[in-house]
């Protein structure tokens, strides 16, 4: 593999009878061979992109005792907001801050040896100060949610699987969770790591990307390319649990992101 960019899929070719057979096999080769790629004409309006991005840059513009009124620390959830450096990828500081939401339902009734798991369902933590993130935010998570599936869907046909064969995995309640991430740059942090090397532990992974690139791919052992920012495209990437849903035949791929340069 000497890949130097990610490759680009249009999604419109799904529905398209006369390009989809090439489309599904471009599919499972870019999941297969390199487990990212970009993802364009996936249906989601430019204006509720440009709105995400407008009201996650308002929310990290708050002061801290704001952000704070909504720290993962008060939800047993494992929502909120943690600071930069609140966590460690293979034991150095992650410098990101980040604010997670899951589905917004109502916690589990549950006894004392229910397993864990079961805990992570519960309402999401909502800042006072920002009251417009979150009908923008459940919005997002709604469309964001039918382009999973759908593309889930072209997964099974690539694999030459019935269209919902992974349809049971998510059911009605799918597991959804959104993580608005800001990187505070190398002159605030000293440090070149945004996150550390890791593979994400879902089923997809969509990445909304501003103009600022960071995000790297390790697409041979040791052998890194930068995803930089495509306009009007996701940057999609294989889980592991779809790995392990197709016995390892797709690629949850090792990524990182470096910090931006100072002034930048």
């Amino acid at each position: 593999m000497n890949a130097t960019t990610l490759p680009i899929l249009d999604l419109a070719r799904y529905a398209d009878p006369a390009d989809k057979a090439a489309f599904l096999a471009d599919l499972r080769h870019a999941a297969r061979d390199i487990g990212f790629f970009y993802l364009i004409n996936h249906g989601v309006d430019d204006a509720l992109q440009y709105e995400v991005q407008r009201q996650s840059q308002r929310f990290f513009a708050l002061d801290e005792a704001q952000k704070q009124q909504v720290a993962m620390i008060h939800s047993p959830h494992f929502r909120g907001y943690n600071r930069a450096a609140s966590e460690l990828t293979r034991g150095q500081p992650d410098w990101r801050e980040q604010f997670d939401i899951g589905a917004e339902r109502p916690a589990l009734t549950l006894s004392d040896d229910a397993p864990r798991w079961q805990r992570l369902q519960g309402p999401n933590l909502w800042p006072a100060a920002l009251p417009s993130l979150k009908p923008v935010l459940l919005h997002w998570q709604q469309q964001m949610t039918q382009v999973g599936i759908r593309l889930l869907r072209a997964f099974a046909e690539a694999l030459q699987l019935p269209e919902n064969a992974f349809d049971q995995l998510y059911g009605d309640k799918p597991n959804e969770h959104i993580k608005l991430i800001r990187y505070p740059g190398q002159q605030e942090t000293q440090s070149s790591q945004g996150v550390g090397a890791h593979k994400d532990s879902g089923f997809l992974s969509f990445l909304l990307q501003d103009e600022q690139k960071g995000l790297q791919v390790e697409v041979a052992p040791g052998e890194w390319i930068d995803a930089v920012p495509l306009a009007g495209s996701f940057v999609v990437n294989i889980g592991e649990l779809l790995e392990l849903a197709t016995n390892g035949y797709l690629r949850a791929t090792v990524h990182r992101v470096v910090s931006p340069p100072a002034q930048q």
